[in-house]
C-alpha cells in the first residue's frame, strides 16, 4: 500500500494511538500515456504537503485548521492514491490543492478520519504507483534542502512519496516563521534523492531530522528519510563531516 506514518516510538507504546486517527490524502495523476518520472513525483508530493501546511486554511481559525490539528495530535499518516481521466477530474473537484512539478501533478487534501474518506477518493487505487526515472537524476541543486531516501529499502513510488512528504513535514516543523516564509517564497525548493549506501549511516547519525516509519505497510519499522538542510532555503543542519 502507498501509505506511510511518522512514528518515533514502537506502535505498541505510542500514546498517540489513543487519539482519533486521521490521514492526509494525496492523489497522484497517472495517465496511461505519459506518467511522470519517479523523482519528479517524489519532489512534487513533498512540496504538496508543504503547500497544505503553509496554507491559511490550515492555520488559526482556517476551515482546515481543526482537521490538521487533530491529524497532528495522532499518528502522522499519509496515503497516496492514483487517478487518471474522470477519476482525476472528480478528485480535483474536492477541496484541496493541486501542486505541479516538471510533469507530475499531485493533489493534496485536508486530513480526513482514517475510516471517513470521501467516496471520490476511497475508490482510488493505492497500488500500481510504480514509476521510474528515464534518466538518472542530476545531483541535488546547491543551497536546497535534500530529502535523502534510505537506499536499503524497496518501496513503491507511492510509499516513497508519502515518506518524502514526512521528511518535508519534519523540516517544516523545525523552522521558525521567517524561515518558513523564505522557503514558501522559493516555491518550496527541495530535492529528493536516494542516498549512497555508504553514506546512509552517516546521514542518520549526524543529528539530522530522520523519518522513522511505523512499519504498518510494505516495510519494517525504521528510518526511511534523512532531512538535510539548505543554505539558501530551509536552513536546517547538514551532515557533519570530519
Amino acid at each position: 500500500m502507498s501509505s506511510a506514518e511518522i512514528s518515533p516510538e514502537p506502535p505498541s507504546v505510542d500514546p498517540r494511538d489513543n487519539a482519533p486517527q486521521f490521514v492526509l490524502p494525496l492523489v497522484v495523476r497517472l495517465e496511461k500515456t505519459v506518467p511522470p518520472a519517479r523523482t519528479d513525483a517524489l519532489e512534487t508530493a513533498a512540496r504538496a504537503v508543504l503547500t497544505l501546511l503553509s496554507d491559511d486554511r490550515a492555520a488559526g481559525d482556517g476551515e482546515w485548521a481543526e482537521a490538521v490539528r487533530d491529524w497532528e495530535d495522532a499518528r502522522i499518516r499519509k496515503v497516496v492514491r492514483r487517478a487518471r481521466g474522470a477519476e482525476w477530474r472528480k478528485a480535483s473537484a474536492l477541496p484541496g490543492i493541486t501542486v505541479t512539478g516538471t510533469a507530475a501533478e499531485v493533489r493534496v487534501f485536508p486530513p480526513v478520519p482514517l475510516d471517513g474518506w470521501p467516496k471520490e477518493l476511497i475508490k482510488l487505487q493505492v497500488s500500481g504507483t510504480e514509476l521510474d526515472d528515464p534518466v538518472a537524476p542530476a545531483p541535488p541543486a546547491p543551497g536546497r534542502p535534500v530529502l535523502w531516501i534510505n537506499p536499503g529499502l524497496e518501496m513503491s513510488a507511492g510509499k516513497t512519496m508519502a515518506q518524502a512528504g514526512h521528511g518535508a513535514q519534519l523540516a517544516w516543523w523545525a523552522l521558525d516563521e521567517t524561515e518558513r516564509k523564505a522557503w514558501r517564497e522559493s516555491g518550496f525548493a527541495l530535492s529528493v534523492r536516494t542516498a549512497d549506501p555508504g553514506r546512509w549511516a552517516e546521514l542518520t547519525s549526524s543529528g539530522l531530522p530522520v523519518v522513522r516509519d511505523a512499519g504498518f505497510t510494505e516495510i519494517a519499522p525504521g528510518p526511511t528519510v534523512a532531512v538535510e538542510g539548505g543554505s539558501r532555503f530551509c536552513p536546517l543542519p547538514r551532515e557533519r563531516r570530519p
